[in-house]
């Protein structure tokens, strides 16, 4: 049960991140963000809302809760920014990865876990999977990839929304590249550095939230999201994100962040009943439904060496769940 916990939780991952991605596209990926996780906040309290009250959930485990927070919050948050800068079929696996080693690592050095074999050669491949998965040139930015309302390339409709796919400096044209994200120039760079963060975040979550007790209840969730809020929130001033966001472009994000809640639910309840280093892995398959759908729908393309380490991370993946 716990398996299937786990990957239904992968599966609502997998669908928030691409719908964030693609309204990330338009606008500011903080914005995007906060906007996603105000909405995941009001759909946590209501498992809270149905449960029969009980005991008050500890100290430690809203601690844990509000740490979790932390995390979420500047993982989605870089997350969806460094989409703004390159494409999800790269920035995506890079943060996974990463978002599911370091929970495997702190298992073994923190809580004496002993993964098998494969699971250390899963860990292993994963390094260089993330090297191979940065690096190389792009796909022709601003091609059919663009998905605005109805599948429309590079137009995403709607009172006060962008013609094209603007970023945090305005609207471009149907063929200029997004910020750091063009042919052979190198500039991607800071959207893999993005995405890494995001996977540091991410991981602090996973691992958090698996120190949560059942008795604690679902209140940590709430504080969970509240941080992450917060936390979001206090990055705008530093990435200079606008609090404005239109009324389509804002009900999406809001259906992403329902969505996250119910995954990290789904994973809380995994972690109740599989190991830390099963229900991670499990719930880090996520990359597989926005990098499919990214390559479906909007036509994202990705050079030979990316698809080796696209590979690379899903065999990784894949030998840490042996453990």
């Amino acid at each position: 049960m716990g398996e299937l916990l786990a990957v239904a939780s992968a599966l609502c991952f997998g669908t928030t991140h691409f719908l964030s991605g693609l309204v990330s596209r338009h606008r500011h990926g903080v914005t995007v963000a906060a906007c996603a996780q105000a909405g995941g906040t009001v759909v946590s309290l209501i498992p809270v809302l149905l449960t029969t009250p009980g005991a008050n959930a500890p100290p430690s485990a809203l601690g844990w809760g509000a740490l979790s927070g932390l995390g979420t919050g500047v993982g989605v948050a870089c997350l969806y920014w460094s989409m703004n800068q390159g494409p999800m079929s790269v920035v995506v696996p890079v943060s996974d990865v990463t978002a599911v080693g370091l929970p495997v690592l702190a298992g073994i050095t923190l809580l004496g876990d002993r993964p098998s074999p494969p699971a250390l050669t899963g860990i292993a491949l994963g390094l260089p999977a993330l090297w191979l998965v940065s690096r190389g040139e792009r796909g022709e930015p601003g091609e059919p990839g663009e998905l605005g309302e109805l599948g429309r390339p590079g137009e995403l409709r709607g009172p006060g929304e962008l013609r094209g796919p603007g970023g945090p400096g305005g609207p471009r044209k149907p063929h200029e590249p997004r910020p750091g994200y063009g042919r052979g120039t190198g500039r991607s760079r800071p959207a893999v550095v993005l995405a890494l963060v995001a996977g540091v975040g991410l991981a602090l979550h996973f691992f958090a939230l698996a120190r949560i007790p059942a008795s604690a209840g679902w209140w940590p969730v709430v504080v969970s999201r509240a941080v992450s809020v917060a936390v979001i929130l206090a990055l705008f001033p530093a990435t200079g994100a606008s609090l404005r966001l239109p009324r389509r472009a804002a009900a999406v994000a809001a259906v992403a962040g329902a969505l996250g809640t119910l995954a990290t639910i789904l994973y809380l309840l995994a972690t109740r009943q599989e190991l830390l280093s099963v229900a991670v892995v499990l719930s880090a398959l996520y990359p597989a439904v926005p990098v499919l759908l990214a390559l479906t729908f909007l036509r994202e393309r990705i050079t030979r060496p990316q698809a080796v380490g696209l590979l690379g991370a899903g065999l990784a993946i894949g030998l840490i769940a042996l453990n």
